[in-house]
């Protein structure tokens, strides 16, 4: 009989975060993500120490994902400044790395060590967003204060529940956006 193969460490994260972003972090349980994977919990332990190694490799990966793999994609793939930060947007804010965001942000709201990588995270998208709008804007105050709302846009925009007679919420969120990008 061949050996079963091990349930790699990536899949024991990516489950970890999948229930982080439906219940938060009391939602990662071992015993809960092990039936998840179909697996017992006997293989999470060679790979971390407890749930606070899962917890803090979890949001390792989720700080690589919307910082570093998405300046290279977006540096990669080139163009002009504002089309750099459409697309930086369109990749940090897609519905797979938002909805763990959100998450994130609800957890650092309670957990000082969390809040510390989530300042970090946003001070990486915020230096981003002023290198951009300031290689297209002279005037400090602006760069800072397009940055601002162009970041506020992305997030907040999911916690907005007005009507936008007229226009669709897509419509209008488009709208503010290409407004924010104006030279």
């Amino acid at each position: 009989m061949p050996p079963t193969a091990r349930t790699p460490r990536s899949r024991w994260i990516e489950a970890g975060l999948d229930a982080l972003a439906r219940g938060g972090p009391d939602a990662v349980r071992i015993e809960a993500l092990a039936a998840e994977l179909g697996v017992t919990k006997g293989g999470f332990y060679g790979y971390f120490d407890g749930r606070p190694a899962l917890l803090a490799e979890m949001l390792d990966e989720w700080e690589r994902r919307c910082t570093d793999d998405i300046l290279e994609q977006v540096e990669s793939e080139g163009g002009d400044p504002a089309g750099r930060i459409r697309r930086a947007g369109q990749l940090t804010f897609s519905d797979d790395l938002h909805r763990i965001d959100l998450a994130v942000r609800e957890w650092a709201r309670h957990d000082p060590s969390v809040a510390a990588r989530l300042r970090r995270v946003d001070n990486v998208r915020m230096d981003f967003l002023r290198a951009m709008f300031g290689s297209f804007i002279e005037d400090p105050d602006e760069v800072e204060a397009r940055s601002i709302l162009t970041f506020a846009l992305a997030i907040g925009r999911h916690f907005i529940a007005a009507d936008h007679p007229g226009r669709t919420r897509r419509e209008a969120i488009h709208l503010a956006g290409e407004l924010l990008l104006r030279p």
